[in-house]
């Protein structure tokens, strides 16, 4: 699949490029069956659904039937030094053909190493060298699911001395040889930019926004560190910050509407609240939308 272009324009369904969601949380489950919320999706960590069956299943399963699903991998260690584990990686490819996801995603990070699995998505230097085998790596994982893969972007705490790249140029890189497309996590792009006194703005100017096929939005904790730099943690574990909200608002009105899931992971809240989060996506998204209608119709006009 090397070198096969991601279909993020004009060749997917407008209605699609509105879906706004959450992370699926199985307490909110019945809820959720009885909402009939439209235009709506769900996302589930692949790992917690790779055994047989059982009750896991069922339960996504009855989600299925309702919703349009995301399946996000959080342990392929794409951007590990060593072979990817085939046995993770047909389990993978198992559940995306059982469920036929909209979207199927993994991160740019590392997790194991020797064997041993760490309960991190760990940073990896922009090298000549780590390019190639993320590379490799993300061209077999669309082999074995038969499909475009979308590649997140890190939240990071340290840079390394050895990189030769900007993260941006890495992911348009990434994108470019391998057809991949990109999930862009614009709560990520903000806590980088805090962490290392950078600018999230410029980041996004360089980001490849036509490689983008779905946007994550989340919220951060702050730590007190010992010294008078602000460290953030991406901890999803509560609301989108008003400063992650105005960077999706002007990443949107440049580049036009994507599907948009809010990631809520720990201290999860009733799902009142929890909808309220997507609900104002969506509302972002449709003023967008609105907005663009009107700047091409006063282009018309003016000819």
């Amino acid at each position: 699949m090397n070198g096969r272009p991601f279909c993020a324009g004009s060749d997917v369904n407008p209605r699609r490029q509105r879906l706004t969601g959450t992370s699926f949380k199985h307490e909110h489950l019945a809820t959720i069956l009885a909402d009939s919320w439209t235009d709506a999706f769900f996302e589930v960590h692949a790992e917690n659904y790779m055994g047989a069956g059982g009750p896991p299943h069922r339960t996504l399963t009855a989600i299925r039937e309702q919703y349009p699903l995301s399946i996000h991998g959080v342990c392929m260690s794409i951007g590990g030094p060593e072979p990817l584990n085939t046995v993770h990686l047909e389990r993978f490819a198992q559940l995306v053909k059982r469920y036929e996801p909209v979207l199927v995603s993994e991160h740019l990070a590392w997790s194991s190493h020797n064997n041993t699995f760490y309960n991190d998505l760990l940073p990896l230097p922009y090298t000549r060298t780590t390019l190639q085998t993320v590379c490799d790596h993300i061209d077999q994982v669309q082999m074995a699911i038969s499909r475009p893969l979308l590649l997140e972007n890190p939240s990071t705490y340290i840079q390394f001395a050895s990189s030769d790249m900007q993260e941006t140029d890495f992911l348009h890189e990434i994108a470019r040889r391998t057809g991949c497309g990109l999930l862009l996590d614009i709560n990520n792009v903000y806590v980088s930019a805090i962490n290392h006194g950078l600018s999230a703005e410029a980041y996004l100017a360089g980001f490849p926004l036509n490689r983008v096929g779905e946007i994550h939005l989340a919220g951060h904790s702050e730590e007190n560190a010992d010294t008078t730099q602000r460290l953030l943690i991406d901890s999803h574990d509560r609301a989108v910050a008003a400063a992650v909200w105005r960077l999706y608002e002007n990443v949107i009105d440049r580049a036009g509407p994507f599907p948009t899931l809010i990631e809520w992971d720990s201290n999860v809240p009733a799902w009142p609240i929890l909808k309220a989060q997507a609900l104002r996506a969506r509302q972002y998204l449709n003023a967008a939308v609105s907005r663009q209608g009107q700047n091409v119709l006063a282009e018309v006009c003016h000819e």
